[in-house]
């Protein structure tokens, strides 16, 4: 696990802790010391800590002006024990939406297992978002994963997506493919 790092190609474009309206804004990371880690693996230290002990994540873009963010995410979302969702709804998602961002791209292809809990956030979120005209979407899950979630009847809270080599797209070509793909189904 030491060895999955963020995606890095958009730093050029954006840094979370260089943007004072991120939520992660100021913080450091050591290159070389692994410190911090999802049960007894430790994982690359440029993953950032949002209060739970087995989900990190990393903002890797976000554009003010559209209203989007895309959020890479690693380790175990676990709602049933750690209740993840609350953490990353009041932790990281309020003050992004009050920051004015409406649409959100949750990268999971690192997601290990999901584990649901109650819906109730999932809802919440998915409201704020509606009545922005907004959308939250969770990217390249794996399927084992998937079927929890999916079992749970999340996915009328936040639209399911699979698209291969996200990473070749620059961010604002990535938010559009996105976008129209949910433009189309509705």
């Amino acid at each position: 696990m030491q060895d999955i790092e963020p995606f890095y190609n958009w730093r050029h474009l954006y840094i979370a802790e260089e943007d004072e309206r991120s939520p992660f804004f100021g913080q450091e990371h050591s290159e070389f010391e692994y410190s911090q880690t999802i049960y007894n693996y430790y994982i690359h230290p440029q993953w950032d800590e949002f209060g739970s002990r087995t989900l990190y994540m990393k903002v890797i873009f976000v554009d003010y002006e559209v209203g989007f963010c895309i959020i890479e995410l690693l380790g175990e979302w676990n709602d049933a024990i750690e209740n993840d969702i609350m953490t990353i709804k009041r932790e990281v998602v309020d003050k992004m939406e009050h920051e004015g961002i409406k649409y959100f791209i949750l990268i999971g292809e690192n997601v290990l297992n999901f584990h649901s809990g109650d819906a109730d956030y999932y809802e919440e979120w998915y409201e704020e978002v509606s009545e922005e005209e907004g959308w939250v979407v969770l990217l390249n899950m794996s399927e084992v994963a998937l079927q929890d979630f999916r079992q749970k009847k999340l996915q009328y809270y936040v639209e399911l997506m699979n698209i291969e080599n996200w990473r070749v797209y620059k961010p604002e070509h990535l938010f559009q493919l996105i976008d129209d793909k949910i433009s189309k189904r509705l």
